[in-house]
């Protein structure tokens, strides 16, 4: 597999990367309908490199900082599921109060045309682009053609429940259903970051667990999954994983995920893990004591392992 080459200051893009036919979006969750997108412009021209226009941070982030965090991928994860859908270059344009000021023509002609070299660009119905989101599909195909840019207009992939979008996918991890999230990533949704010191409660209790911050990432359904983790050395181990604040020990108001994962002995302080939920085994709740608490943990991690289980 060609590895992706990430670019993130556009106005340095070296002669090697120019060139290329570029899908343009946000991409968060690189879901089945930007696979589309991709795959469509590159069947338009398929004797250009494949790349890719995104923005980071998410200009939501800029604009609405406020808002909770709903990342479905940051950067680095967003970087490796484009590389699997055979993307070879990435730009990643840093999106700051500078970049959103600049026009929509400017966008065509200083970033698309001069810095990056694109031949030609696909995106949906809906990309809007420019300051204060001036530029939309009718503005771009008539700037590309003057500038001698190709241009693939994709029609959004639907289902019987609409188009594929990356807000659909994150109404169902937030009602708890990331089996059917994953049906429209086209993988498991997972959750990546490293390793933090905790109480080590879990580990009086007999299940101890990694710790982990969900920072950017969308906060799921709070509760109980049944999970597998991704090593940092390629190794995967199943395991059943809390999302929440943790009600009987009343801990505290940020979120969190906490991750045990079976028959592994081990120091994962430090290191980073890949989190991937598969089912919501129960929502978060309050047990009487420590004991209880302890019963209902059991009873999870079974029911994980079960569900987890290879098909005989």
């Amino acid at each position: 597999m060609t590895r992706a080459r990430l670019h993130t200051n556009w106005r340095g893009i070296p002669d090697t990367a120019r060139g290329c036919a570029a899908a343009l979006g946000n991409f968060d969750g690189v879901h089945l309908g930007h696979a589309h997108l991709i795959r469509s412009v590159h069947a338009a021209r398929p004797d250009l490199p494949r790349a890719v226009v995104t923005f980071e941070p998410h200009p939501r982030e800029l604009f609405r900082p406020q808002d909770p965090p709903f990342r479905l991928t940051l950067s680095e994860e967003r970087v490796a599921a484009l590389e699997a859908l055979g993307v070879e270059h990435v730009f990643e344009i840093p999106f700051d109060r500078a970049f959103s000021n600049l026009s929509a023509e400017e966008f065509v002609r200083d970033v698309l045309h001069d810095a990056l070299g694109l031949r030609h660009v696909g995106c949906g119905p809906d990309f809007a682009f420019g300051h204060r989101r001036g530029g939309d599909i009718n503005f771009l195909a008539e700037r590309t053609q003057a500038l001698d840019i190709g241009l693939t207009q994709v029609p959004a992939l639907a289902d019987a429940g609409g188009p594929f979008s990356s807000t659909r996918i994150r109404r169902l991890l937030q009602d708890g259903y990331p089996e059917r999230a994953a049906e429209e990533l086209g993988r498991p949704w997972f959750i990546r970051g490293v390793v933090q010191h905790g109480d080590k409660r879990g580990r009086l209790l007999g299940f101890p667990t990694a710790n982990i911050a969900l920072g950017r990432h969308l906060e799921p359904a709070r509760g109980v999954y049944a999970v597998t983790i991704r090593l940092p050395g390629g190794h995967t181990r199943m395991g059943v994983a809390n999302v929440g604040r943790r009600p009987t020990i009343n801990d505290g108001q940020e979120s969190r995920l906490e991750v045990h994962l079976f028959d592994f002995e081990g120091d994962l302080y430090g290191q980073q893990l890949s989190v991937a939920l598969h089912r919501l085994l129960r929502p978060e709740m309050r047990f009487a004591g420590l004991d209880e608490l302890k019963a209902q943990i059991a009873q999870d991690a079974d029911q994980a392992r079960q569900l987890l289980a290879p098909a005989p």
